[in-house]
């Protein structure tokens, strides 16, 4: 089974997110369950229905959140000596030379992905176009919106 990166805080939402259905909504969707079932007949009881629906829905989560916490491996960039090279988990200062403005993106995994938090998962086209690279360098980003340059101009470990 191939290891999927992830930060020290995408692990920890993950087990978080995963305590949270497994101790408080599963329960939640039981008794929901078995007040559905003191209504009487539950051939037509769409509480019933919705509840054994929120049940599968639930129950698919879990399983999923299990097997990406199993086949994760988690990174923390703070246990690694720093160096001006772009690695998973990095912070990078970047100037898009389009507009000389200045972008920040952190390089995580999948999971953690969120471009507005400035999260940028490893395997987009920027993350692939910034990893392995160093301050000073000038990348090339070709994404479906079309192909960007950018400087890096900083490098964090944090």
């Amino acid at each position: 089974m191939q290891r999927v990166p992830m930060t020290p805080r995408g692990h920890a939402a993950l087990k978080a997110e995963l305590k949270h259905i497994k101790e408080i909504v599963r329960h939640q969707i039981v008794k929901d369950i078995e007040e559905a079932r003191a209504h009487g007949d539950i051939s037509e009881n769409s509480e019933f229905e919705d509840a054994k629906h929120r049940q599968a829905l639930n129950e698919g989560r879990i399983r999923e959140l299990e097997a990406k916490l199993s086949a994760c491996e988690v990174i923390d960039v703070m246990r690694i000596p720093a160096s001006e090279r772009v690695i998973f988990g990095t912070t990078v200062d970047l100037i898009d030379l389009s507009n000389d403005e200045e972008v920040t993106y952190q390089i995580v995994g999948t999971d953690e992905a969120d471009v507005k938090d400035g999260k940028v998962s490893v395997t987009s086209p920027i993350g692939r176009a910034l990893v392995g690279r160093e301050v000073g360098d000038e990348v090339t980003v070709r994404a479906p919106s079309g192909a960007r340059k950018y400087v890096i101009e900083d490098v964090h470990y944090k």
